[in-house]
């Protein structure tokens, strides 16, 4: 971990939209909403995660949990105000953990989409830094037990990544025979009708989670002819894994849903009409947002677990955000303690690695496999891979995503790896 001195900052911070304020101190200083407490001041600033943010806010402000905040008094966050070094954020805080650094990139980004600042720590040069990043950083975390309970996320459960590769015992609905023919509205007209070509993973469950959607389109690509954003291509890539997965006989639920179907187009519109297994709403908080659809999957694994199903399996699709000129392989996260979702991570790297040796050769491939403390692949009870399908704003990748063969391609080569798994 790394230590700074405390020292006097004078700089312009935005605070919200419409105001500018002017802060002097080595924390962030804020004035409340009206009618928020500790918990939910917390929670705007996504610092809801870990308890130990919160003790950090009450030794800053020398008050404790039944201290009513004033809306006319301002209060420090836990948020550490930096100098960005204009280099990378490892060498700014003298820090070697590369996850680390993804983390507080990831917050800040967040932090910008919910309009909190107005620039990036890259134009701003001005990094915030999240006290339990950097002072409580481990590859656990720490729930906040709130007052709140009921407008917080439910906790989820501790996740059983173990090796679970054993013979399945039959569901209570069997799966549909070789040659028949199943239609699902959710893949559009077009591509409704889903043959079954063969039984190979009868038996086993999937979850397939398309990145972002509803408020938050993800990452986006604003200086493209026409903008790309992030949920939208994911999420056809993740509706042709599904079709896929089925024709194979499969069970698989698609968590994030729209009604556009499977699109042959190059150019695909931003909405944000998304919602969670096609009924819910998606909340505009992030944490609301993950949780959501980890809840979803993990009272779907439950079920399944109690039929006796052994084989479940949980991916999520997204597509990375750099700097125009970094081309980016496919790449996968797995959770940094689980084996199986390794192992699978690993299989489908190896999987990409010998389509491209078989369909580009002599191309090479530079995809990876990592593990990372992700909420979605911490906490996510199947095993998981967490896929970074390349970057949106680099025009090589741009094919990757935009070409329709491409994106077949994509989802084929994804299911070949649960098939050869």
């Amino acid at each position: 971990m790394w230590t700074l001195k405390i020292r006097l900052l004078t700089i312009l911070l935005v605070l919200t939209t419409t105001q500018l304020m002017a802060f002097e101190s080595y924390y962030l200083k804020v004035r409340v909403q009206k009618g928020e407490g500790s918990f939910a001041l917390m929670r705007r600033y996504n610092l809801d995660k870990d308890l130990c943010n919160l003790q950090k806010f009450f030794e800053l402000n020398n008050i404790d949990k039944k201290t009513a905040l004033d809306i006319s008094q301002e209060y420090y966050l836990p948020i550490e105000i930096v100098q960005y070094n204009g280099v990378s954020i490892r060498s700014t805080l003298n820090i070697s953990d590369w996850d680390q650094a993804v983390d507080i990139k990831e917050y800040n980004e967040s932090i910008k989409q919910k309009k909190l600042r107005k620039t990036m720590y890259t134009d701003s040069k001005i990094l915030w830094v999240p006290h339990h990043l950097v002072h409580c950083y481990s590859d656990e975390t720490q729930e906040l037990a709130t007052e709140e309970k009921q407008n917080t996320p439910t906790k989820v459960e501790q996740r059983e990544d173990k090796e679970v590769k054993a013979t399945p015992k039959t569901s209570s609905s069997p799966s549909p025979t070789k040659g028949a023919v199943v239609t699902d509205a959710i893949f559009g007209e077009k591509y409704k009708d889903v043959p079954i070509v063969d039984n190979s993973l009868a038996g086993k469950v999937y979850y397939v989670i398309s990145g972002h959607g509803g408020p938050d389109p993800g990452a986006r690509c604003t200086t493209c002819p026409n903008v790309l954003c992030e949920d939208e291509y994911a999420y056809d890539i993740a509706l042709r894994l599904v079709r896929n997965l089925m024709s194979k006989g499969a069970k698989v639920h698609m968590i994030i849903q729209d009604k556009d179907g499977i699109r042959d187009s190059e150019v695909l519109a931003c909405d944000n009409d998304e919602l969670c297994m096609g009924t819910v709403k998606i909340p505009l908080d992030q944490i609301q947002r993950l949780n959501q659809r980890v809840s979803k999957v993990n009272a779907l694994y439950q079920k399944y677990k109690a039929q006796g199903i052994k084989e479940q399996y949980a991916i999520s699709l997204h597509i990375d955000s750099n700097h125009k000129d970094k081309r980016r392989d496919v790449f996968f996260y797995h959770y940094k303690n689980g084996k199986t979702g390794k192992d699978l991570a690993e299989h489908m790297l190896s999987t990409f690695s010998n389509k491209y040796e078989e369909y580009q050769k002599g191309r090479g491939y530079n995809g990876f496999v990592q593990g990372r403390n992700l909420y979605v692949v911490r906490n996510t009870l199947p095993p998981i891979v967490f896929l970074e399908l390349g970057n949106i704003n680099n025009a090589s990748d741009q094919k990757r995503i935009t070409y329709v063969a491409n994106r077949q391609a994509l989802a084929d080569w994804i299911t070949d790896g649960f098939a050869s798994f």
